[in-house]
């Protein structure tokens, strides 16, 4: 193959309006993700994460049912999920990752009933999957305005968010409102997964909320450079794996939560401070090149 065709063939994809478009919505879900994977890594929330992907599901089909934008319902099942939660565990001796089984894969499974009830109004593969390479100009619209909406309270708050999530006593101790804080950061984690529904499915939102803010902190120990490090990951792999997937002819989704992992597993043996082998030269168990 000459240059000239090879150009042509890796051109090819950006020739489609329909890739054009899953690569820029892909990138968006992926640069919103990765800002949000930083407070989750910080947090600890990464079942929490898990749980809140799969909750929104039968907000999702109910909002297919009657005609009403997914992340209407989504958004609304999500948080009514966190609140039943919430109340769960304060009536309760159940641990938190127990209530959390409990009412979420609940909510999960009524959301796969609704499916399976109506099948011909709601696609089990579209919202388990994701369909990046089928999304339209309503999805993209509603992407971008989810992903201002969750940028613009994250820029106004972060430093709040942050120490939250680092030390909720000590935030608490000089005023910060820690229940207002808690809910507002869950209810942001709520609309980044309505977001991620469209390019992943619920199967592996919970990927894109975790793999970028675990990734860059291994890279990093100061926060500011994560939230760098984590939306420009989230973005990058999401546009790649996107290309990538025409090219494959396989799941767009899974390629882009692939490529996230092994960035993961690079940063974990080959990040000069914090990688496996950056610790194995400090206690000198080998020499430092």
């Amino acid at each position: 193959m000459d240059a000239a065709a090879l150009v042509e063939t890796l051109a090819a994809p950006f020739t489609y309006e329909f890739m054009r478009k899953a690569m820029l919505g892909g990138g968006a879900v992926g640069l919103l993700c990765g800002v949000l994977s930083c407070f989750v890594t910080l947090k600890g929330w990464s079942l929490l994460g898990d749980a809140l992907s799969h909750a929104v599901v039968p907000g999702v089909a109910l909002s297919a049912l009657v005609g009403a934008p997914f992340a209407v319902g989504a958004f609304l099942t999500g948080l009514l999920a966190v609140v039943a939660m919430g109340f769960v565990e304060r009536h309760s001796l159940l641990e938190k990752s127990a209530v959390i089984g409990v009412v979420f894969t609940g909510f999960f499974a009524a959301g796969l009933l609704l499916v399976s009830i109506f099948p011909s109004q709601v696609r089990l593969q579209t919202i388990l999957f994701g369909n990046l390479l089928g999304i339209s100009d309503a999805d993209l619209a509603q992407v971008a305005c989810v992903g201002v909406a969750a940028l613009v309270v994250i820029g106004l708050k972060w430093r709040d968010f942050l120490l939250y999530c680092f030390d909720p006593i000590h935030a608490r101790s000089i005023g910060l409102e820690t229940g207002r804080l808690h809910f507002t950061l869950l209810a942001l984690l709520s609309l980044a997964a309505v977001a991620g529904l469209q390019a992943v499915g619920a199967l592996l939102v919970v990927a894109m909320l975790v793999t970028p803010g675990a990734t860059a902190l291994l890279l990093t120990d100061r926060f500011g450079r994560m939230l760098v490090i984590a939306p420009a990951i989230g973005a990058t792999t999401a546009v790649i794996g996107a290309y990538a997937s025409y090219f494959l002819d396989g799941s767009t989704g899974g390629a882009i939560v692939s490529l996230q992992t092994i960035l993961f597993v690079l940063a974990f043996f080959l990040a000069p401070k914090y990688g496996v082998l950056g610790w194995r030269r400090r206690l000198g168990l080998e020499p430092a090149s």
